[in-house]
């Protein structure tokens, strides 16, 4: 059941977009899809090389969504689990992302502001925190600003969205749930 609260965030996250919207690839677009049989239902798997996050939600069945991920050295792989999850999270650089792109970051040098959630925000309409044993991994699949992002190899590591895309991933995940990054 859509709530007023959903449907508020989604016509904002629609009106942040430019006049001519980006059309994404259609391999991109979410859809229901066959996957091993040996996956678990509930968990997410995702991909980096093929730019696909996989939420298992069923025996042999998963919904697939187009992603953007981590430069080369930047990505994040192993095992985590959704820990928190935020609409319109607020966002800061962390302090190594400040220091290798300075010129990117310059409001951010040398104070703590903190960037609050909205249309503009690069975290984008919804976040899911990623944790190992209980600590933040500052690793996000979090909503877009650039959806041109989304199929390539282009974040400080995190796992990009179309927003209305992360929006639908974070109606079906509960907090708890496994992620593994291959």
């Amino acid at each position: 059941m859509i709530t007023r609260r959903t449907f508020v965030a989604a016509a904002a996250a629609t009106a942040a977009l430019p006049a001519q919207a980006f059309e994404i690839e259609p391999v991109f677009r979410p859809q229901q899809v066959r996957i091993k049989k040996d996956l678990q239902p509930g968990q997410i798997l995702i991909l980096p090389r093929a730019h696909f996050l996989y939420y298992v939600n069923g025996p042999g069945q998963a919904m697939r969504y187009g992603v953007g991920v981590g430069k080369a050295g930047l990505e994040f792989t192993g095992n985590a689990v959704i820990q928190v999850k935020k609409e319109w999270p607020t966002w800061r650089p962390t302090d190594e992302m400040i220091e290798r792109e300075p010129q990117l970051y310059t409001k951010f040098i040398d104070n703590d502001y903190v960037q609050p959630g909205g249309p503009e925000n690069p975290l984008g309409a919804r976040a899911l925190y990623l944790f190992q044993n209980g600590r933040d991994t500052y690793f996000r699949i979090h909503g877009t600003t650039a959806p041109r992002s989304i199929g390539r190899s282009v974040s400080n590591g995190c796992i990009r969205m179309l927003n209305e895309h992360v929006i639908d991933l974070y109606q079906r995940v509960p907090i708890g749930t496994p992620v593994t990054v291959l």
